[in-house]
């Protein structure tokens, strides 16, 4: 994959999840994130991608906590799929990857 490609597809993950946070303080964040991901260099999109799991989680766990089960299921497909491409774009470290690769 190219850098380009890998940068374009992480932003389309981040606007994904930015489109399911229910509160503006996270859709924010997300958005901050998203932005990383499309201006700094390639070499930063690990960090991105480690930092945008951590928000999806915080939000999914949010959501939990209200007990909003609708919000909850969109906001975990959201997440496993930022997760599924940081491990298949090698953007997560093996400890980082929640399914590790057979």
């Amino acid at each position: 994959m190219t850098q380009q490609y890998v940068a374009g597809e992480l932003s389309l993950l981040l606007a994904q999840l930015r489109s399911v946070a229910t509160d503006e303080g996270s859709a924010q964040d997300v958005f901050a994130l998203r932005r990383e991901a499309e201006t700094l260099p390639p070499t930063w999109l690990s960090s991105v991608t480690t930092r945008a799991i951590a928000l999806a989680d915080r939000i999914c766990w949010e959501s939990i906590a209200r007990g909003d089960a609708v919000a909850f299921s969109h906001q975990a497909e959201a997440a496993a799929r930022l997760h599924e491409f940081g491990v298949c774009a090698q953007l997560l470290d093996d400890d980082q990857a929640i399914f590790h690769r057979r």
